[in-house]
């Protein structure tokens, strides 16, 4: 038995000593292929192994000051936006408008129906009528009174009652006149006209419905009074003043103006420490009330690094500048920011004062 086991011992010992042998053999070849055993020359020797090449353009990174913004969202509007709404109770006959139709002034918007109006206007005319017939009555006998009086031919009290009814008379005119004056701007009420050149937001009424007094039946806005309407934050706010200009951009329709400010909301929102500025500025066509727009605030300058174009070359995900160190070459790779004029923000891999080469094309790989 103890042979035996020694055996089986022997066997096993074996198979493991080929193993690790083979595992070793495979670790000996990795390291040789990688060049573990070979002389390793530092990478700031291999970057400055390159002599510097004849006709050389070069630039100095520098420091420049730039505009600092903040920008805040706003939305356009009218400045000229109105809601026409029904001053009579009456049956819509018919709607001349849809949303997004332009619109002269005194155009017919919607047309309410007007026969119990016009049949009061009527009566109201005839009643007029009947006033102007009585007061020239009424005067007539005040005529002949005043002649009868100085004979003595009628009393006193007939007299002055001729001057009563003449009066009366007078005043049922007059009343009859402004009661004819109210039923005809009453029955002007039934035909809703826009009030200016306007654009049609949104009609809230169909022929077939009911129009009562407030009720809106059309929304419009003057497309050439618009306005951006901006929340800026409450320290921003206080710095500025009506008449300031300011920045503005329309994202969706690519478009950059400067607009003046025309209004600022004298009253903060609890909620966001913000106040409600209005600016105005020219309107490319296209524009909508309820689009999109941002307000840009100067702030203070900031100095950014700044390298120029010409200097900055992309391979793949990389961005390299070739940077004269100690009198050779030195690629190097470097993040950029924000483009500007004078070229490429700098975020890290440069500092100002260093020397860089912008052309790039005529330098080896």
């Amino acid at each position: 038995m103890p042979k035996l086991n020694l055996i089986k011992w022997l066997q096993k010992s074996a198979v493991w000593g080929s193993a690790l042998a083979a595992t070793l053999g495979m670790l000996l070849l990795m390291l040789l292929l990688s060049g573990y055993f070979q002389k390793k020359v530092p990478m700031a020797e291999r970057a400055n192994d390159k002599s510097l090449p004849t006709n050389l353009q070069t630039a100095t990174v520098s420091l420049v000051k730039v505009p600092r913004t903040e920008s805040s969202v706003g939305t356009i509007r009218s400045a000229n936006e109105v809601a026409v709404a029904s001053k009579i109770l009456a049956q819509v006959l018919e709607v001349r408008v849809k949303a997004g139709q332009a619109v002269k002034q005194g155009e017919i918007l919607v047309r309410l129906d007007d026969a119990d109006l016009t049949s009061r206007l009527r009566q109201a005319e005839s009643a007029h009528q009947s006033a102007l017939a009585q007061a020239e009555q009424a005067a007539a006998d005040l005529d002949r009174a005043n002649r009868l009086i100085g004979k003595q031919a009628i009393t006193q009290a007939e007299y002055d009652q001729a001057v009563s009814v003449d009066r009366s008379m007078k005043a049922e005119v007059d009343r009859t006149s402004q009661a004819m004056e109210e039923t005809k701007i009453q029955l002007e009420y039934a035909t809703i006209r826009a009030p200016f050149n306007a654009v049609v937001i949104d009609k809230r009424i169909e022929a077939g419905d009911t129009a009562t007094p407030g009720r809106v039946l059309v929304d419009l806005y003057e497309p050439d009074r618009m306005q951006l309407v901006a929340v800026v934050r409450e320290s921003l706010a206080v710095k500025l003043k009506v008449g300031d200009t300011l920045p503005v951009e329309l994202e969706s329709l690519g478009y950059q103006c400067h607009a003046g400010i025309t209004e600022i909301v004298p009253q903060a929102e609890t909620s966001s420490r913000s106040f409600t500025v209005k600016v105005t500025g020219p309107c490319p066509e296209g524009v909508y009330s309820g689009m999109f727009g941002r307000l840009f605030i100067p702030l203070d300058d900031e100095e950014v690094t700044v390298v120029p174009v010409g200097a900055v070359k992309k391979v793949g995900q990389l961005t390299l500048v070739e940077v004269i160190h100690d009198g050779k070459l030195q690629r190097r790779s470097i993040q950029v920011g924000r483009l500007f004029q004078e070229g490429y923000e700098v975020l890290s891999g440069l500092k100002a004062g260093e020397v860089v080469v912008i052309n790039l094309s005529g330098i080896e790989s």
